[in-house]
């Protein structure tokens, strides 16, 4: 069973590429309502020539005039003529405008530069951390953005959740699957302390996260958050792909039921597995239902493969006559025997002996069978119930050549010749009245002319 159901792991990884899509939105943000740090505050501390002269960037900034308030901006950074507060704020609006014209290298460059200064205010060297190891994301430096992380992480004493699971975002690029749990969980923990909702994204994540570990018991539960509060088609695949995994064959066929139950199947392959969950589970009936209303829908091809698992399904149903059509149409699209012969064993069941041994023969002729021995057995009981003895008795001699249909072929074999003896001591007894009959007969035509 597990090899028919898998859960697939190319649906977890398009599940993660939109949680992973958050950091650069997030980062993306300060476009429009991020500005440097400490404007008001450097005001204060600054002489009023850096002032103005930050002033006047900040204003080109705002007509987004990026190459003019860098000229402004690099022609006023000199670290021999400003003090290290000065130096920092001046390098702050540096890689703010270097963001917004999406030169991420120089932002980079710049900001580092910036976490240099021994002197830089802690609430400063916090958020220009936080702010490279973003960048770092963004431009795929995934183990600069860990390590940098880490350093935000030691500054940092009350992380809010997005931190975290921005480690987790990076610790998935670099593989590192195992060790995305803790940050998300610690993520999750946050949230709820402080009153804020467990995001979807973050939940997907994790369940990425206890796959990879083949941890299926969390993955299963956390399917089961998933589908409670964001009910989708992949989460209940992906529960029964945990259920698969853990050998929870009713929970297996419960999960696809409820997708079915919600209208959620539309491929021809989830069609068809439901189809087959219905005979694991025992309910051939509704396979077979389910088989034939697709097929007539299109959405199940009729091809000899689903027309076999329809034939099967009324088999086990015990509709031999309903399997008859799907076995028709499914022998004719094959050039084996067998499902032919599983047509000529329909035929018998149904008392159709004649189609029954033109089947078994056709599936003989086409050959490629897994049992001749009891395809000879069918034919033999075919031609048996047409009274064509000999020829059913020469099948049974075929099919008692191998030890397992010995037995049996040879049981027919002695039925049959019982019969023939019967039949003949019946002939021989109407043959016998018919003689005594005539006798008696001209006894009394000859008394009559005596008289």
């Amino acid at each position: 069973m597990h090899s028919k159901i898998r859960l697939s792991l190319t649906v977890c990884v398009a599940l993660i590429s939109g949680a992973l899509a958050m950091t650069t939105a997030t980062a993306a943000q300060k476009k429009d309502d991020q500005r440097p740090v400490q404007k008001t505050r450097q005001a204060q501390a600054v002489s009023k020539a850096v002032y103005d002269k930050i002033t006047k960037a900040q204003e080109k900034v705002d007509e987004k005039d990026y190459a003019g308030a860098l000229r402004l901006l690099e022609n006023l950074y000199n670290p021999d003529k400003l003090t290290e507060y000065e130096q920092a704020n001046v390098l702050n609006y540096i890689g703010f405008v270097y963001y917004n014209m999406d030169d991420i290298d120089n932002a980079i460059r710049i900001y580092e530069l910036m976490l240099r200064i021994e002197t830089l205010e802690e609430q400063t060297r916090k958020s220009t951390t936080y702010t490279l190891a973003q960048l770092f994301t963004m431009e795929e430096q995934y183990s600069r953005a860990l390590t940098t992380l880490d350093k935000w992480f030691l500054l940092e004493t009350n992380p809010a959740p997005e931190p975290f699971i921005l480690k987790a975002q990076n610790l998935y690029q670099v593989k590192r699957y195992k060790e995305m749990i803790k940050p998300i969980e610690n993520a999750m923990q946050v949230a709820r302390n402080r009153s804020r909702p467990v995001k979807e994204d973050w939940y997907v994540l994790l369940n990425f996260a206890y796959f990879s570990d083949e941890n299926y018991y969390k993955v299963r539960d956390i399917q089961k958050i998933l589908l409670e509060s964001w009910p989708k088609k992949n989460y209940w695949f992906s529960l029964a792909g945990a259920f698969t995994e853990l050998g929870e064959d009713n929970n297996l066929i419960n999960a696809y039921g409820a997708a079915h139950t919600q209208g959620m199947l539309g491929k021809e392959s989830e069609l068809v597995t439901m189809a087959q969950l219905f005979l694991q589970r025992e309910v051939p009936y509704a396979a077979a239902k389910l088989i034939e209303k697709e097929m007539a829908a299109g959405r199940v091809a009729k091809n000899a493969k689903n027309y076999r698992l329809l034939s099967q399904a009324w088999t086990l149903a015990m509709e031999d006559e309903k399997s008859i059509p799907a076995l028709t149409a499914a022998a004719q699209l094959t050039d084996d025997g067998e499902l032919d012969l599983r047509l000529g064993n329909a035929y018998l069941n149904t008392s159709q002996y004649s189609d029954c041994a033109t089947s078994v023969r056709t599936a003989l002729r086409k050959g490629k069978l897994k049992s001749i021995d009891y395809a000879q057995i069918s034919l033999g009981m075919c031609l048996y119930n047409l009274r064509q003895y000999t020829s059913a008795i020469k099948s049974f001699r075929v099919a008692s050549r191998t030890s397992r249909s010995k037995r049996t072929a040879n049981q027919w074999i002695s039925v049959i010749n019982a019969d023939i003896a019967r039949n003949k001591q019946i002939r021989m007894a109407e043959e016998a009245a018919r003689k005594k009959r005539q006798e008696l007969a001209d006894k009394r035509a000859r008394s009559t002319r005596t008289y």
